[in-house]
């Protein structure tokens, strides 16, 4: 056999190899390495580029090197989901650099960390100054989880006891031009209600590249051309100002009347209409 059609062969092999060691081993292996997981990779893509490249003599000493790798890599992740001692060995455990907005020189140096590289770390979380923290990690996985002292928190919601609708994930409708069904019946609409929407934003199916209908059932589109603006979906801002008008009018009439049976009519019709402007503000809000 040709050399190069060795190599070619071994690299098929291998790569196949390494992708079924891979999967075993799991997503982790792929994003977010442990020092175990860290040196087994290495050793693994080592041991594959010498046999590939001929470097090993014995093409099968190399798959077996890579099969024990991959397997010490599979019980090591799975004794660690048993054992928490055995995790903190393995994978490490996470360090605390910052504690009610001072840092903790000795962890610092422990996990050999710069003033410099902890900078870094926290203006990542958008934070700029240490003495805004109130408690911050050193992961084992290397990143850094940081909590901001209350009063530097953004304001959220819950806070300011705001009443907010739930949201569920965007389905997305159209793909390049065409209709995905599934998406589409699990958003509650039909293939009318969509071109419907379109003619509405005088857009044609065509022109679309990405479609998506959010929780309150607004189509959002993008299309080919970016030179060409197209209309925010505008049905909930309407729909709360025509509610607020109503209820507006409601009251004027019940001033300008002098009849008590229509006067009374239209204060608890406006009423009626405000109590369920202040049910639906969370979802017609923006």
């Amino acid at each position: 056999m040709p050399g190069w059609l060795g190599i070619v062969s071994r690299s098929v092999i291998f790569l196949l190899l390494l992708f079924i060691t891979t999967k075993i081993i799991g997503k982790k292996q792929i994003s977010e390495l442990s020092f175990f997981e860290y040196v087994a990779g290495i050793t693994i893509g080592s041991i594959a580029g010498e046999v590939v490249t001929g470097l090993e003599s014995n093409m099968y000493h190399g798959a077996l090197a890579i099969i024990v790798f991959g397997l010490v890599t599979f019980l090591a992740n799975f004794f660690s989901l048993k054992s928490k001692t055995f995790r903190d060995i393995v994978e490490g455990r996470g360090t605390v650099l910052i504690k009610d907005g001072k840092i903790l020189e000795e962890n610092l140096k422990k996990e050999k960390y710069t003033i410099d590289e902890l900078s870094a770390l926290l203006r990542e979380k958008d934070i700029f100054r240490f003495a805004d923290v109130e408690f911050a990690v050193l992961e084992p996985r290397g990143n850094l989880s940081a909590l901001l002292k209350k009063e530097n928190r953004p304001l959220t919601p819950k806070d300011l006891q705001m009443k907010v609708a739930n949201e569920k994930e965007p389905q997305t409708v159209i793909m390049d031009g065409k209709i995905l069904d599934e998406p589409l019946r699990s958003a509650g609409k039909s293939r009318g209600w969509l071109h419907t929407e379109l003619e509405k934003l005088e857009v044609t199916l065509d022109n679309v590249f990405l479609g998506q209908v959010d929780t309150y059932g607004e189509l959002s589109i993008d299309i080919y051309d970016d030179k060409l603006k197209v209309p925010t979906p505008a049905q909930r801002p309407l729909l709360m100002a025509t509610l607020k008008k109503t209820q507006a009018d409601l009251e004027l009439f019940a001033l300008e009347t002098e009849c008590e049976i229509s006067k009374e009519m239209y204060k608890k019709n406006a009423v009626r209409v405000q109590e369920a402007i202040n049910k639906l503000t969370p979802y017609l809000n923006g």
